[in-house]
């Protein structure tokens, strides 16, 4: 069977000195350029594990600056096979509410200047995205999610902005219409490059706000994203914990990818 090693976008929490044991620091190169962080890689139990911070570790990178090529390249040639990407997002609909967990299985693009692909170059790739998301990285979630007793959203689906500003309100209801249930400024070109990569991508979204298109709530701001998300953390930290001893039995055939 291969060796699972997880990659550990953003990192909520796991970088505390007595969940990681056998502790390295890496500072890397890619084809790409620099990762976003420096690599914290050792183990959590018996699962290796490999923890980037996709903004900086001082969230010092806007989003459409984040080098998202270099990043997921980095923990491919770390070896990882699967990769949870942890991410604050806007609710969409009224029944996912501020601090509810989402485990989104869809996407759309409303990006409109990244890279997409790590085939620009010498060869054209068609790669299927008609299920983005890991399958079974996100049943396994949410089976530990409803043990764990956490609000959840068993799936969903996210919208990516290029950011860094807020919807307009015009924008917000647009996206509703679209059928979009959460927005973000991250996923996408995550999800898309780890599948070309082979790797399984499943996102845990943190829900923070209203966006903007509900009436008589207050318009998102980066502090009521912030407060949300410091209360949340130890949720994710808690799940991901949970989590990491089962992957060893997931199929890992479910992410083919191209290289």
């Amino acid at each position: 069977m291969k060796k699972i090693k997880v990659g550990i976008i953003g990192g909520t929490g796991l970088d505390d000195t007595d969940i990681i044991n056998d502790r390295v620091i890496q500072d890397i190169s890619t084809p790409y350029g620099k990762p976003s962080s420096t690599l914290l890689i050792g183990t959590i139990g018996e699962t290796d594990v490999v923890v980037l911070s996709r903004h900086g570790k001082n969230h010092s990178i806007y989003p459409s600056a984040v080098n998202y090529r270099a990043n997921i390249y980095a923990l491919k040639q770390e070896g990882c096979t699967h990769i949870i990407a942890t991410t604050a997002v806007g609710s969409l609909r009224e029944e996912i509410e501020p601090g509810d967990l989402v485990f989104p299985d869809q996407f759309i693009d409303f990006t409109k200047q990244r890279p997409l692909t790590f085939f620009d170059k010498e060869r054209v790739v068609h790669i299927s995205m008609s299920h983005p998301f890991c399958e079974n990285l996100r049943s396994v979630l949410i089976k530990n999610a409803r043990e764990l007793g956490f609000r959840h959203h068993i799936k969903g689906t996210v919208i990516t902005i290029e950011g860094p500003r807020f919807s307009t309100k015009a924008e917000s209801h647009m996206f509703r219409g679209f059928g979009a249930d959460i927005i973000n400024m991250s996923t996408v070109p995550e999800v898309i490059l780890a599948r070309e990569l082979g790797i399984c991508y499943q996102g845990i979204a943190m829900s923070t706000d209203y966006d903007c298109w509900k009436e008589g709530e207050e318009p998102v701001t980066w502090e009521m994203i912030v407060e949300i998300m410091n209360n949340t953390a130890g949720k994710v930290k808690s799940l991901i914990l949970k989590i990491l001893p089962e992957i060893k039995y997931i199929n890992d055939d479910c992410n083919k990818g191209v290289a």
